[in-house]
């Protein structure tokens, strides 16, 4: 049975190796389409490389089912397996992300009573790395040797990019003025000074991102330095960005994962969440592109979570949805959405349709406005953690979804996101100054996702939240679609009394006709709110406007989208 168990544990292997391979060729190739502005290249190869795991996970599923004639679960043989396993990674570079290859290959095979520690990873064995040296993953560098200036070329220079820097010495003598400026802790001598450099480079979208620390006598500076490489002036340093709530939005769960050619990504979180401590390991694993193993991060958090915790899970506050019913745990800064079986009759869709919304989005360059989301199969939660208020609406909207077993509630399938205040309630409480600054963002939203190719559909103040960071964020997918599905026309005026007193519209409306001018009547309806979207994005009540963007879309030009503010970037700095 040994034998036996080997082999299989050793097929698992050998699956997520390959997949290791193709995921760092993809990420590896990063640099070089950063290099030659191979903007659609980007986009096109974010959405691949999000699919590799589970295409790994279905060819090693088939090869398991073709070679081994995997039926029932035989107790002992797969508890041997495990430990064959557990064997195959003692000298692995990447054993917790393994791991979780292994659990999303049990989890296809056998039912849900079977996911426990004994057969799959609920608790990693990885944390045996504690005890061995930690991998080296930056380099140190000492500016008393050649001073400040030399070193931050020595730096920049190290990186070997193809193209050239277009100013290097004025983007330095920028950078080292930004220092003195925005950090305190770096007003030492160069003596006393010590910068600890990422040796990966990260890459997404239109940007590449150097990250390290300035460690000096009053303590550690983390920061991130922001390059662009544009057709005219080749590379140059844009933005250097030091305040941890903006480096926590560059790493934000609204952004697309970053490309970070790593082979030890647990001492590049453990790194990371030293930067940015806010962050979770769930999310610097999201982020630097292993959302699946972020997804087995945040699990485990979650079960913590509800072992030292009480509250009940509750609806989540604000008007319901006609597709999804949304919950929460007041104590935990997520939600919990699932589809219901019956959706208003004005929703004409099925729940296929809307998971296929959801993917879309999970595929798609988010541009910093529309959130990750966690699909989930299975899962489990106490029932006596349910408010009785919560699992009578659940059992109504979703009886399909939902089963017992003992004391449990299983949930068939969920998505899991970010809790965020609904932008309609934020703005009922807000200040005149708070809701300038929200619908600024609301306007700000919808400009970026039309200009990343994404209609947003119902762009209802409901279907925004707003972050802790006070960034407005787009959540409800069931109507997004394309820019080209759309046609955007401008909005009859009415000519006789009859057309001015209609019920109905009297004009032909076809499927897919959007008139802009409507948001400012179905979304604006307040004044304080209106007047201050008008003050900011007039024109996004204009046709012309998105058509404009639908045929910039059309042609391929990506619009830049900075994940830090403007004020942050060079040029703005030194024109001010």
């Amino acid at each position: 049975m040994k034998n036996l168990a080997f082999a299989i544990a050793k097929t698992i292997i050998n699956g997520f190796e390959r997949h290791i391979y193709l995921y760092s060729e993809i990420t590896q190739t990063a640099k070089q389409r950063f290099e030659l502005r191979l903007w659609r290249e980007i986009q096109i190869a974010a959405k691949d490389r999000t699919d590799f795991y589970d295409q790994r996970i279905d060819e090693t599923l088939a090869t398991l089912k073709e070679g081994f004639a995997i039926g029932e679960l035989d107790d002992q043989l797969w508890k041997i397996v495990k430990s064959c396993y557990i064997e195959l990674l003692s000298k692995h570079p990447q054993p917790e992300l393994a791991e979780s290859f292994y659990n999303s290959i049990f989890c296809h095979l056998f039912d849900r009573e079977y996911y426990h520690n004994a057969y799959i990873f609920v608790q990693s064995t990885a944390t045996r790395l504690d005890a061995l040296p930690t991998p080296t993953i930056y380099t140190s560098y000492f500016p008393e040797e050649q001073g400040l200036f030399k070193t931050i070329s020595k730096i920049m220079q190290s990186r070997n990019f193809s193209v050239p820097f277009a100013h290097l010495k004025k983007d330095i003598n920028t950078l080292i003025a930004k220092f003195r400026k925005q950090a305190d802790k770096t007003h030492y001598k160069p003596s006393d000074l010590q910068f600890d450099i990422l040796d990966s480079v990260f890459y997404r979208n239109k940007g590449a991102y150097i990250i390290g620390r300035v460690i000096s006598p009053a303590g550690e500076t983390p920061f991130i330095i922001s390059l662009l490489n544009t057709e005219k002036d080749g590379l140059f340093i844009d933005a250097l960005i030091t305040k941890g709530e903006h480096m926590a939005v560059v790493f934000g769960f609204a952004r697309a994962y970053f490309f970070v050619n790593c082979q030890h990504p647990r001492a590049l979180v453990e790194f990371l969440s030293r930067l940015i401590p806010h962050k979770t390991s769930a999310d610097l694993y999201s982020a630097i592109g292993f959302h699946k193993q972020g997804k087995t991060q945040f699990y485990r958090e979650f079960l913590n979570h509800l072992e030292n915790s009480d509250d009940k899970l509750e609806l989540a506050p604000g008007i319901k949805g006609m597709v999804m019913s949304v919950f929460m745990l007041p104590s935990y800064p997520y939600v919990f959405k699932i589809i219901k079986d019956k959706f208003s009759p004005s929703k004409n869709m099925s729940r296929d349709d809307v998971k296929g919304k959801y993917r879309l989005v999970k595929l798609h360059d988010r541009v910093g406005r529309m959130a990750d989301t966690m699909e989930y199969s299975e899962v489990a939660f106490p029932k006596d953690r349910f408010s009785e208020e919560l699992l009578d609406e659940l059992t109504t909207v979703a009886p399909s979804l939902l089963r017992y077993e003992d004391n449990l509630v299983i949930i068939k399938h969920m998505y899991i996101e970010r809790k965020m205040t609904p932008l309609n309630l934020y703005l009922a409480k807000a200040t005149d100054e708070q809701i300038d600054s929200a619908m600024y963002g609301y306007g700000k939203a919808i400009k970026q996702l039309i200009a990343a190719d994404i209609f947003p559909g119902d762009m209802l103040l409901k279907n925004f939240g707003v972050t802790r960071h006070g960034r407005v964020i787009f959540y409800d997918y069931d109507e997004i679609t394309y820019m080209n599905e759309v046609n955007f026309r401008v909005k009859p005026e009415p000519v006789t009394e009859e057309q001015i007193y209609a019920a109905e519209p009297w004009y032909s409306v076809a499927p897919g006709d959007v008139f802009p001018e409507e948001i400012a009547t179905f979304a604006l309806a307040n004044n304080r709110y209106r007047q201050a979207f008008l003050g900011h994005h007039a024109n996004l009540l204009e046709a012309k406007y998105w058509q404009d963007c639908q045929a910039n879309v059309a042609k391929g030009v990506f619009a830049d989208v900075y994940p830090y503010p403007e004020k942050s970037r060079f040029c703005y700095w030194r024109a001010g």
